[in-house]
């Protein structure tokens, strides 16, 4: 990538000095303003390694950001409607990408910028996205009922099963498990068995549609959020996956539709914690056990804020409608800063502040 390296380099240097490197009014004077990875809303963002992540947006493209140096490293183009998901394998350099096309495409940093396998077979957005932990198959959900199983290398579907009024919305597959979860518009949370490619449990329903999920990396817990309106709806859920179903607590606090929930990493000694976001533009983090909200960031101005990705255990990456992809920190502080683009927790006195945004 040292080519691209150096292009993006001189163009995040350009768009630096003419920024002064410094954020607008919107935010606290101490945001960095990087040069944006996307023109257009982010929809998804995940890490591919400690220093880079990968996006996708209404752009239509894929993008490969250093988010510690703030520069561009890769961008790739190759749908033709706006990318829904993202997603990597650890330690390796594959990227896969969904998109309202109805497709998934298959990259690697090391192989160029055109893709190098289509996955095709979905009538509708395809919604969900997740990788079997050998890193053999690909899992892909749509708003077209449709969970398809796919063989990486060849991108040949080797199992479908289609669920009357399932639209996907997101898929996770279980860490060093044969088992994959998803969420759904009808409001319920599945578990499939990946060798059967059948329903092994359905978790009740909720009162409303189930926007996202994530799974805990030690593979007992499942965080879903939901959709709603004025208070209504807009939590996440944890539940325990060794008892499917079975509900441990509810994170409420959104006043709005709640986009993303994501497990935190735990430092030694910490404790254990859940991050969400929600269209009502505030990150809330909270304690993963007892429910208490240790802290909310507000960011006034962002727009709804649509998707979380953890990237150490003092910080996450915020993807947003209207001002790209937030670098987002967190530490046990003195509860001072206030304010829009900064923010203060409650029992937990987390400080939680934007220090980037790209």
């Amino acid at each position: 990538m040292g080519k691209l390296q150096s292009k993006f380099r001189k163009r995040s240097e350009l768009y630096r000095a003419s920024q002064g490197e410094k954020a607008d009014n919107t935010f606290d004077s101490q945001v960095v303003q990087y040069e944006p990875a996307h023109q257009g809303s982010v929809n998804t963002v995940t890490n591919l390694s400690p220093d880079l992540c990968v996006s996708g947006g209404s752009d239509q493209m894929v993008v490969v950001y250093d988010w510690k140096q703030g520069q561009m490293c890769q961008s790739f183009q190759g749908h033709n409607r706006e990318v829904s998901k993202v997603v990597c394998y650890p330690g390796s350099t594959w990227i896969f990408s969904a998109s309202r096309d109805k497709t998934v495409l298959m990259w690697d940093i090391n192989q160029g910028d055109e893709p190098i396998q289509e996955y095709c077979g979905h009538e509708l957005v395809v919604n969900g996205v997740a990788i079997s932990p050998e890193g053999t198959k690909l899992c892909t959900g749509s708003r077209d009922n449709w969970m398809c199983l796919w063989d990486i290398e060849s991108a040949k579907c080797e199992q479908r099963h289609n669920i009357s009024r399932n639209l996907v919305t997101h898929v996770c597959w279980v860490p060093d498990s044969s088992s994959i979860v998803q969420t759904s518009e009808d409001k319920t949370i599945r578990v499939w068995d990946s060798r059967a490619w059948q329903v092994t449990n359905t978790f009740p329903a909720k009162q409303y549609i189930q926007t996202h999920c994530d799974v805990s990396p030690n593979g007992n817990y499942l965080v879903s959020s939901s959709n709603g309106f004025g208070g209504q709806g807009c939590e996440a859920t944890l539940w325990d996956l060794r008892q499917p179903g079975c509900k441990v607590v509810e994170y409420r606090g959104h006043l709005q539709t709640t986009t993303s929930c994501v497990f935190l990493p735990t430092p030694p000694g910490g404790t254990a914690q859940v991050a969400t976001s929600s269209h009502d533009c505030s990150v809330k983090i909270w304690d993963q056990n007892t429910a208490v909200c240790l802290g909310t960031l507000p960011l006034d101005g962002a727009g709804p804020l649509i998707a979380l990705s953890p990237t150490e255990s003092s910080s996450l990456l915020c993807a947003s409608f209207n001002n790209g992809i937030h670098h987002i920190q967190v530490s046990q502080g003195s509860n001072q800063a206030q304010g829009s683009g900064a923010g203060s927790g409650g029992a937990g006195g987390l400080d939680i502040k934007v220090v980037a945004r790209f």
